[in-house]
């Protein structure tokens, strides 16, 4: 709603969450193994539904300003593609995401992401965050030459046929009243470690694929501000899956005509803060600054100190708080609910004691 929309926008460090929460077994247990018709209708259960309301219950219990529905109706924050539209096989091989391109897409489901955002707007009387993948990360990870060819003879075709089935998606959310949409682009981030730049022939033409296919994605959509999630992939408690500081993407980063910039910062391998200061200035700033890959329950005076440590090279009206990145992006997690709930709870007291020192 607007007016929930703007009281979140206009308020100081703002608490808020990336996107996923751990699904406890009971949510594994309503959804069948793969994505696709089964798993659509039972994300849209009554029992569904009733563990919705609990996992944003949770967060306006922390204290959060901005929620999300916890990704408990996904699968992945990947795999919700394949609720929307056919096209799309297990594959379970070593090295691969669970499931690969195999068909042409067809979209079954259309508008499927807006009625999760639909649900969620009217559940809570707090500003609402809905995320979707970038068309660069779903080809990165869902296209294979022995499984795809034959559908979509190269990966670039396979991102191509996104664009538009993501693009119809966002503006469909943003007339529901959601306050923001937040684009997840892990693998342009990966990019900023050398290791990995190494693994292509031209890193610089993945960069730029990433943000053109991002921008061509949100063009022309109003309503909700539009962020972009960078984070260097989380694998739970075994860590990260790149090294390095932002400064080798920056350059794109700047190119993806989104307001807000929903970083991680809390871990080492993410670099320095000051980086902030390359940004542009108009930009807003999600500041990763809680850890939400291991056991340690950061304190509110650890997530004050990385906040104000933000302050010397960003001003304070453009920041906003939440973890490094969503709790659980796949649908079985290490991390216990409760370890997440502490840790958005510390945040949400973290932001009281910013707005308190700093107006």
């Amino acid at each position: 709603m607007p007016g929930k929309q703007s009281n979140y926008l206009n308020k100081p460090f703002a608490a808020g969450h990336v996107g996923s929460l751990p699904r406890p077994q009971a949510i594994q247990d309503m959804l069948p193994e793969h994505p696709g018709q089964e798993s659509a209708d039972a994300a849209r259960s009554k029992q569904m539904d009733a563990a919705v309301r609990y996992a944003i219950a949770l967060q306006e219990t922390a204290g959060l300003d901005l929620v999300s529905d916890g990704e408990w109706r996904r699968h992945a924050y990947t795999h919700i593609i394949a609720d929307v539209a056919s096209g799309f096989s297990p594959d379970s091989r070593p090295g691969r995401w669970g499931m690969s391109i195999t068909e042409p897409m067809e979209v079954v489901r259309p508008g499927l992401i807006a009625e999760e955002a639909r649900f969620l707007v009217e559940s809570t009387d707090r500003a609402t965050k809905v995320c979707v993948p970038s068309p660069y990360l779903l080809g990165v990870r869902l296209w294979d030459a022995e499984m795809s060819s034959a559908a979509y003879p190269t990966r670039d075709s396979f991102i191509d046929a996104l664009v538009p089935i993501l693009h119809d998606e966002v503006v469909a959310l943003a007339a529901t009243g959601v306050s923001v949409i937040q684009v997840d682009e892990p693998h342009l981030c990966v990019l900023v470690d050398p290791k990995v730049r190494e693994t292509f022939d031209d890193p610089q033409y993945e960069m730029d694929l990433a943000a053109t296919k991002i921008n061509e994605v949100i063009g022309g959509v109003t309503g909700a501000r539009t962020a972009l999630h960078l984070c260097r992939r989380n694998w739970g408690r075994a860590g990260w899956g790149a090294d390095g500081g932002y400064g080798p993407i920056i350059e794109s980063m700047k190119r993806i005509k989104v307001e807000q910039y929903v970083m991680e910062f809390s871990i080492p391998a993410a670099g320095d803060v000051a980086i902030l200061k390359e940004m542009p200035e108009d930009s807003l700033i999600g500041l990763g600054c809680v850890e939400c890959r291991f056991e340690k329950v950061d304190t509110a005076e650890e997530i004050v100190a990385r906040v104000e440590e933000a302050i010397k090279y960003v001003e304070p009206e453009r920041l906003s708080l939440n973890p490094d990145c969503g709790f659980s992006p796949g649908r079985t997690s290490e991390v216990p609910l409760d370890e997440a709930y502490l840790k958005l709870k510390n945040e949400a007291e973290a932001a009281r004691r910013l707005r308190e020192r700093y107006g």
